[in-house]
């Protein structure tokens, strides 16, 4: 059994989840679940970043204690985990006391190495972007990411990061792994960052000025900066550094964040780890910004999108699907209320749970029931060919679909299904099945092979809508077992067998 490390970014708890903190869980989630599928032992982790200026002040500015608010808003992003049908099993708490003590270990570490000092420094710092800003990354005195908040300037003696150190050794690591980062775009904008000159970074702030945060080992009059706090997470949760075992078999993982985490976590935290003697990540995959009628969402606009009111409205797996189907998978998407019920009724009620209808009603009203063709022989022979124009589409859908989970290509995924579907739709609609069962011939063949190309569509939308992809494949008799599922044969083609019972489901997606 291999093992399959996953993480999420953790998200700032001064705010609650948003529809962004949505897509990239889903799109980690379909990763965990199809490692899961493959027999894989998996550790999908995600959890909530706790400390932090901008998390300190809004914990005051609610007249809250900074643990009884984190506490607080750390319920309400764990709480997605039902309303999205999530499947991790790591949700850490940078509060938390195990990751406490494994980010003073890692400070120790990197302090011993030789790279981590103390000097006095004055700055710009973005309390939103929690990072420095030189004057040329500003736009009209701003930063671009939060033009709406006034800059900090830092004037005091912290402790400090020697990045600069590994400004070759970065260059060299993302030159011997060329899909480090995915898409490759952004690999080629963090090599022209990390090329163009690394500056080192202070890694702690005065608790006089800042008091949330982690003590920095040896020094009670500064805590560590919520960067280098956080990002130890991505191993603490694995039980770094006394469970030996456990981060040996899982360590390096897979990583996932969004473009604005780029920097953070394939150069600052690779240096990190480098700095610490350890293994850099696997790989990452940065995906792009949700974006609402075109403007990016503020509450000031009014046009924030509220994920669990989606789901409320549209049910977990058509936002689900939506969200992974109609975002683009390397770029910025845009969504609104209207697209969404648009791509509900096109994708999914005239889709999905249409063509699903149409073969389940066949194959009820012909009375094939304990055996898809009701003669052994026919069976047989069908399900010992490939050669039908049917199971040539469902070999050619799977090639494209194993191709795009491996390159983090969601729309594409969903994007095939379409396909898939609208090549079974076109099939009924050219064969009349009802019409050559009037005439006498027999449609037995053709209503297993519509059969068995659903199961291969439930089989495919396992990861991608879980809750969907069981009621499609309950009709054939299969349930599914997430520990011990046979993958390889179940995209095979003739793995429905004739003593399957079948039984209609209800609508999948009726019409909005």
């Amino acid at each position: 059994m291999s093992k399959y490390y996953l993480t999420t970014t953790l998200p700032y708890v001064n705010a609650k989840p948003h529809i962004g903190h949505a897509l990239e869980f889903i799109q980690a989630d379909v990763l965990a679940r199809y490692h899961m599928l493959l027999g894989d032992e998996v550790i999908f982790n995600t959890g909530t970043d706790e400390h932090g200026v901008k998390i300190y002040r809004k914990a005051i500015e609610e007249g809250k204690d900074p643990q009884a608010y984190c506490d607080e808003y750390a319920a309400k992003f764990d709480a997605l985990k039902s309303a999205f049908n999530l499947s991790y099993n790591k949700f850490i708490r940078t509060t938390d006391a195990h990751h406490i003590t494994g980010a003073q270990e890692f400070w120790k570490r990197c302090e011993q190495n030789g790279d981590i000092y103390k000097k006095q420094y004055q700055v710009k710092y973005c309390v939103g972007c929690e990072l420095e800003k030189t004057d040329s990354e500003l736009v009209d005195g701003k930063c671009p990411v939060h033009p709406n908040l006034e800059l900090d300037l830092i004037d005091e003696e912290n402790y400090f990061f020697r990045f600069s150190k590994f400004q070759q050794p970065l260059l060299d690591f993302y030159d011997s792994h060329p899909d480090f980062v995915v898409p490759a775009n952004r690999l080629l904008e963090i090599r022209n960052f990390v090329s163009s000159g690394l500056q080192d970074f202070s890694i702690s702030r005065l608790k006089s000025k800042m008091p949330w945060g982690i003590a920095v080992p040896g020094d009670e009059s500064q805590v560590m900066y919520v960067w280098f706090d956080a990002l130890a997470n991505y191993i603490t949760t694995l039980g770094w550094p006394e469970d030996v075992q456990t981060f040996n078999d899982f360590w390096p993982g897979y990583q996932m964040a969004g473009k604005d985490n780029l920097r953070q976590q394939s150069a600052m935290w690779q240096a990190m780890l480098l700095s610490a003697k350890l293994p850099p990540s696997k790989q990452i995959f940065i995906h792009g910004f949700i974006t609402s009628g075109g403007q990016k969402m503020s509450k000031s606009l009014g046009n924030v999108i509220d994920p669990m009111d989606l789901v409320a409205k549209y049910g977990t797996d058509a936002v689900r699907y939506y969200l992974l189907g109609a975002v683009p998978s390397y770029d910025d998407g845009d969504v609104t209320d209207e697209k969404i019920a648009e791509f509900f009724n096109a994708q999914l009620a005239n889709g999905i749970g249409n063509l699903n209808s149409r073969i389940m009603t066949m194959v009820e009203k012909f009375q094939i029931k304990n055996e898809i063709t009701g003669r052994e022989p026919a069976i047989a022979n069908i399900k010992n060919s490939n050669n039908s124009y049917i199971a040539k589409s469902v070999a050619i859908f799977w090639n494209k679909y194993l191709v795009a989970i491996d390159r983090y290509q969601f729309d594409n995924i969903c994007d095939e299904i379409r396909i898939l579907t609208a090549i079974l739709d076109g099939v009924i609609s050219e064969q009349k099945p009802w019409e050559k069962d009037k005439k006498g011939e027999d449609i037995s063949g053709l209503l297993y092979e519509m059969a068995e190309a659903l199961r291969h569509i439930g089989v495919a939308l396992l990861p991608i809508m879980p809750a969907t992809a069981e009621k499609i494949l309950a009709q054939f008799g299969i349930t599914v077992d997430w520990k011990n599922f046979d993958w390889q044969s179940a995209i095979k083609w003739g793995g429905l067998g004739s003593g399957n019972k079948i039984t209609k489901c209800s609508a999948l997606f009726p019409r909005l």
